[in-house]
């Protein structure tokens, strides 16, 4: 791996990972972590170009993340986790999963997408002018250039086939607001998919686990020892 991804870490036990969304890192999670590091060895990451950790010179994209990811857990022998992806991070989570299945326990992925028309249209089109407008002016500053990559990952990833999911037989809760900016079908559709998989629904919009995370914390935790 060409760079080192910054994480926080709290509590003991089984391995609980925490992948945050696009343009974050790891404090969205500032609810979870105190409240899993009660049950699990919590470990939240920075993805490659977010928070501190650096961006590198590899590509930056949700394949690239998810092998990140599995650079991260050899390095600090971690063999097997439970992982929760929010967002991109529910993205590079379900990447990883269905390429080293070997190495998830229990999968949790929190409005999560397969392709950008996963995305409500009213949210979509504006994030795609906004990637078009930096990616004009990105050759001329970093800033936009940053803001380029990151908006294009939302533009154009990820790109799943539905069907590749059928193989994945890890049990898997997929969970979004009812306010989601994901599309309601696309999540029941991701849910079906899935061999293994429960589905929940609770009320909020797409950052629920930072807004309401007494319901969200405890619909994971219920899956979690189930």
């Amino acid at each position: 791996m060409d760079i080192q991804l910054n994480f926080l870490e709290k509590g003991q036990g089984e391995v609980l990972i925490l992948l945050h969304g696009n343009g974050e890192d790891v404090s969205y999670f500032e609810h979870q972590i105190e409240y899993f590091s009660q049950f699990y060895r919590v470990i939240a990451i920075d993805t490659r170009g977010h928070g501190s950790s650096p961006r590198g010179t590899k590509p930056f994209t949700i394949v690239q993340f998810a092998e990140d990811l599995h650079g991260f857990m050899v390095l600090h022998n971690i063999k097997k986790a439970h992982i929760l992806g929010f967002s991109d991070g529910g993205n590079i989570a379900l990447t990883f999963a269905v390429k080293y299945p070997h190495m998830v326990d229990r999968l949790i992925l929190n409005g999560a997408n397969l392709y950008p028309d996963g995305v409500k249209f009213n949210v979509q089109i504006p994030i795609v002018a906004e990637y078009y407008r930096a990616k004009i002016a990105a050759p001329f500053s970093k800033k936009l250039h940053k803001k380029a990559e990151l908006y294009g990952l939302m533009v154009h990833q990820p790109q799943f086939e539905p069907a590749k999911l059928r193989a994945l037989h890890i049990k898997t809760l997929v969970i979004a607001g009812r306010e989601d900016m994901i599309r309601e079908s696309h999540t029941r559709m991701i849910s079906r998919c899935l061999p293994n998989a429960q589905l929940a629904i609770i009320e909020g919009d797409h950052f629920i686990a930072n807004k309401m995370p007494d319901k969200f914390n405890s619909a994971v935790h219920s899956f979690l020892v189930k």
